[in-house]
């Protein structure tokens, strides 16, 4: 069974999602745009890069957003702690992806950055992991990929394995920047 069943039980996909049309359609149809591509991702160019090299992983199951990630906050079942260790695969094999393509095309790159951008400030309502390696081609476009804290605009793939890892002592899910976080 594909681990990507669990983050989208139903499998339904907006017929005008851009993501879902990509990843839907042959390789060949997408021209080099597509760089990986297999049941349950796709690694692509962005059309728009901010970076030397700026890479899309997309989930071919549609799952809308980071936020979606977050199951309720008093859910403690035995499927609920399922779920979550199946969310933490998933997006850990989307960095895993995401990291040796950039290493491959990008090995001498200043640094690299891999995170997603939260609700409102997401361009397209399908999950995305923005694989960047640096520098970035403008202070504008460096400005999109700065974590802004409880601002909530853009979180790294750290924080989201973070959140979602039941191991460790934090609340569950991915928070949506309506808590500062507090240093005491």
């Amino acid at each position: 069974m594909s681990l990507w069943r669990w983050l989208s039980p139903l499998g339904k996909k907006p017929e005008d999602c851009p993501f879902c049309i990509l990843a839907s359609a042959p390789p060949e149809s997408c021209g080099s745009k597509v760089l990986f591509q297999d049941e349950e991702i796709v690694v692509l160019v962005d059309r728009n890069p901010s970076a030397y090299r700026h890479y899309l992983v997309i989930p071919t199951n549609h799952i809308k957003t980071v936020k979606d990630l977050r199951p309720g906050e008093e859910d403690y079942s035995l499927e609920c702690i399922s779920y979550l260790c199946y969310l933490v695969l998933a997006v850990s094999h989307m960095y895993k992806l995401g990291k040796s393509t950039l290493l491959h095309d990008a090995p001498d790159a200043a640094k690299y950055r891999f995170g997603f951008h939260r609700p409102p400030f997401n361009s397209v309502d399908h999950l995305h992991l923005h694989c960047t390696a640096l520098p970035y081609k403008s202070v504008w476009r460096r400005l999109k990929y700065v974590s802004v804290g409880w601002l909530g605009a853009y979180v790294s793939v750290e924080h989201v394995l973070q959140y979602l890892d039941t191991n460790k002592d934090t609340k569950t899910g991915v928070p949506l920047g309506d808590e500062p976080e507090l240093h005491v």
